[in-house]
């Protein structure tokens, strides 16, 4: 844990520096058992957005068999014009560069609403309190869904290590309704 830092760019930088001094065997083994953790999750027949990992982000893809065996479909985050949307998911194939080194269905790809939205994380409190990158497209992403009436759950994905406590909320952030990590599925208040 961590004493209050003032500032979200502050917790963003602790959480990330955290996830950064984890080995490489160090991280394989973790990001096994966090999503062993968020397996269980999963429901028949959703649509589950992942994400193409950056840097040394939780990858999710292992999930990708998992969600298609439950008769679901993937969807993955694209930045479009400033905004993000979620995009049908087929293979690797479909796939362009986007921005920070991720990787996104082009926009060939449908859009898609998903069921569940698996969020990496900068930082995260057991709240349900999320740091990203600090662009706000998951936030803003979710309003737009909420404002079109579909309802959705969102979980986050991280390191252990990478938890900080409190991280502010602003009443535009998105709570997480659960976290997984190595450790833990820490079920909060927002589920």
């Amino acid at each position: 844990m961590l004493d209050s830092p003032a500032t979200k760019a502050e917790l963003r930088a602790v959480g990330l520096t955290r996830r950064a001094a984890l080995n490489e065997d160090e991280r394989a083994a973790a990001a096994r058992s966090a999503l062993a953790r968020l397996r269980p999750l999963l429901r028949e027949s959703e649509t589950v957005s992942l994400y193409w990992p950056m840097r040394n982000e939780i990858d999710p893809r292992a999930l990708i068999d998992d969600v298609r065996t439950a008769g679901g479909r993937v969807a993955l985050p694209a930045v479009e014009k400033g905004s993000m949307v979620f995009r049908m998911f087929k293979d690797e194939s479909g796939l362009e560069d986007g921005p920070f080194g991720t990787r996104h269905p082009s926009a060939a790809h449908a859009i898609l609403d998903p069921d569940l939205i698996v969020a990496p994380l900068a930082a995260f409190d057991r709240n349900g309190g999320r740091i990203g990158y600090g662009a706000g497209h998951y936030d803003r992403a979710a309003a737009a869904l909420q404002a079109g009436g579909h309802t959705f759950r969102i979980i986050g994905i991280a390191f252990a290590c990478q938890e900080v406590d409190p991280i502010p909320v602003e009443p535009h952030d998105v709570r997480l309704g659960a976290i997984a990590t190595e450790c833990e599925l820490i079920k909060t208040e927002a589920a």
